[in-house]
């Protein structure tokens, strides 16, 4: 429970309804208790850091002029959403975020009224609290509704898309976007448009006379009125290079301190008295208020447990290298070997493993923003002349762009490698982060090479075969760490669609995919089964699976993916294919959307793990039981 003594003032909000029973002199002392229990909070449960301590002023203020529930609130990029929560009913269990059973660690309509639209992709706010806009309009509704963009989604092209739609309807929509501009998503943000916001960000002068022009012209649809707009708009180069908010529909104010929570309650305010398309810009620190995440805004952008008085301290010990460390050394090791290689992120370099090879090869390496479309085909247009692309992304990311996998790079045959981080379970982020669909999207796309590593050499041997295959390949990897197996400094390939026969057994085989094959080695022992690491989504090793049917009693198959439409059905497919009719059990992740847990805890609830896997053997085949040891006469 929160301590009143501490938070005089925050200790008495429960709900946003409670905040505005507050006089407007006391914001930024309520402000300032937010700032200091997300940090207290945050420290205790780990989370995302960085992206909510820059949003407490906008939170506060938002949460105090809005009449939420019934007005809405969109907040994109949803890791800046905890001091929302905390001020929407989820204050003494914010320290529970991303526990199984805790808080989602981001916004989750099933979680609370006040989450209006569910978010883990970015750049969705505009579309959505459009949508929102004209469904209340048509319904007759006057509540207001908020789009709040930040951490480097305006640079995705749906939020263009969003733009380009709201500011040219008729009628025109009420709708605010908030630019929340802090030069950050993960990374630091890049492209143009970062440099463009930049210039607009000393425009401070441009505003003060148009504010002011208002005021003295009246009637924004009177004569004297247009003719100013008109001029303004050419005028206006002499300040900022480009007017793209204003030339999309949108009545452009800012940018203003974003940290200045009684400018931004009178720039509110002003703002609710206006009609039609508004973006305001404001510009923020992640970190804030925080002195060591604003001096490190990439390494407390998400944050595991720690002492707020001593801040981030590294474990001793040796590190165990996970998979993506495992691809980050490779793509160093590979680019050394062939200078044909280019890395290509959607703005993920730390989280997919490039920052290595972004400092060794900076002239190789494209951060191309929060653009997952644009990254794949910018990969195909470099292999259409000759280059070797690697994209590097996560799996749940790479739904974004699974047109572009297909029209852009799979139809045309081009080279491409999709280097896929955090495939399958993901654990703590929840349902938009699992990769739990890529085996199944993948396998039936013609003419893709798809991999699923057992161990971490395997997974470098895997990137080298499909770097070195001539067509579009994708190695698929989980997150964190494997079971431990030495990684070689070769660039050694495996013969492409040959699985690897683990243990030799007798009666049932089982067939597992990737991250599951410790834990079915683990099981064929217990069993005397016989396991195979199929290594191989597609093509899979036809003459092997035909082999085990005809030797085997029953196949099963593991995977860390849904079940339907995944590596289990491919097996099954080419069993009918073949006229080979046996008992077959498919055992991989369910047809829901998992929650937000442990990778472990999830694994054991899709009975995925060494327990669950055993269950599901013998109570298909209960014959397979080992015979219970005989009891003593004494006994």
């Amino acid at each position: 429970m929160i301590d009143p003594q501490r938070y005089p003032r925050l200790s008495r909000i429960s709900v946003p309804a409670d905040l505005r029973r507050f006089e407007e002199s006391e914001l930024r002392a309520i402000a300032d208790e937010l700032r200091a229990y997300l940090i207290e909070s945050v420290g205790r449960s780990g989370g995302h850091f960085g992206a909510g301590l820059g949003v407490i002023e906008l939170t506060v203020a938002l949460h105090w002029l809005y009449d939420t529930p019934e007005d809405r609130i969109v907040w994109d990029v949803g890791h800046q959403c905890y001091p929302h929560k905390i001020l929407t009913g989820r204050r003494d269990v914010i320290h529970t975020v991303k526990q199984k059973g805790g808080v989602a660690p981001f916004p989750k309509r099933e979680e609370s009224e006040y989450d209006t639209f569910g978010v883990g992709h970015s750049s969705t706010s505009i579309s959505a609290a459009l949508g929102m806009a004209i469904a209340a309009t048509r319904a007759g509704s006057e509540r207001r509704v908020v789009a709040v963009i930040g951490d480097g989604a305006m640079t995705a092209g749906m939020a263009y898309e969003a733009l380009n739609h709201a500011g040219g309807m008729e009628p025109e929509p009420n709708l605010l976007v908030i630019l929340n501009d802090n030069r950050m998503s993960i990374s630091e943000n890049v492209g143009g448009l970062t440099k463009m916001l930049g210039r607009l960000s000393g425009s401070r002068t441009l505003n003060a006379i148009r504010e002011g022009g208002k005021k003295l012209l009246g009637d924004k649809h009177g004569a004297p009125a247009r003719f100013v707009k008109r001029w303004e708009e050419h005028w206006k180069g002499m300040f900022v290079p480009s007017t793209l908010f204003e030339e999309m529909g949108f009545h452009y104010t800012g940018p203003i301190d974003g940290h200045d929570i009684h400018a931004l309650v009178s720039t509110l305010k002003t703002l609710q008295t206006l009609k039609g398309p508004q973006l305001l810009h404001i510009i923020t620190t992640k970190g804030k208020g925080y002195e060591l995440a604003e001096e490190d805004q990439i390494g407390y952008h998400a944050v595991s447990p720690f002492d707020p008085a001593q801040g981030m301290v590294p474990k001793p010990g040796a590190k165990k290298p996970t998979y993506t460390d495992v691809f980050s050394d490779w793509l160093c090791d590979m680019a050394a070997a062939d200078p044909r290689l280019l890395g290509i992120t959607p703005a993920m370099r730390e989280g997919s493993g490039l920052v290595r090879f972004s400092q060794e090869y900076p002239d190789r390496y494209f951060d191309v923003a929060i653009a997952e479309q644009h990254a794949v085909t910018l990969a195909a247009g470099m292999a259409c002349e000759g280059a070797k692309p690697v994209v590097a992304i996560y799996s749940t990311f790479l739904q974004r762009a699974y047109d572009q996998l297909v029209h852009d790079v799979a139809i045309q045959h081009l080279d491409v490698l999709f280097a896929i981080d955090r495939g399958g379970v993901v654990g703590p982020d929840g349902a938009t982060h699992a990769g739990n669909l890529d085996l199944s999207y993948l396998r039936c796309v013609p003419g893709m090479v798809v991999m699923a590593p057992a161990d971490e050499n395997e997974c470098r041997q895997m990137l080298t075969t499909g770097f070195r295959h001539e067509g579009p390949a994708a190695v698929r990897y989980p997150r964190g760490t494997g079971p431990g197996v030495a990684v070689q400094p070769t660039l050694d390939t495996l013969p492409i669609g040959k699985a690897e026969v683990r243990r030799r057994g007798s009666r049932i085989a089982l067939l597992a995919f990737g991250a599951l094959v410790p834990a079915a080695e683990q099981v064929g022992a217990e069993l005397g089964l016989t396991v195979v690491n199929m290594r191989f989504v597609k093509p899979l090793d036809h003459a092997l699976i035909v082999e085990l049917a005809k030797t085997h009693q029953g196949l099963v198959t593991l995977e860390d993916n849904v079940v339907m439409g995944g590596a289990g059905s491919g097996v099954s497919e080419l069993l009918a294919c073949e006229n080979l009719v046996l008992p077959m059990l498919h055992l991989g992740l369910p047809d829901a959307f998992q929650h937000h847990a442990s990778r472990e805890e999830l694994l054991a609830e899709a009975g995925l793990d060494v327990a669950g896997i055993r269950a599901a053997v013998l109570a298909r085949w209960p014959e397979l039981a080992p015979a219970a040891a005989p009891r003593s006469a004494a006994g």
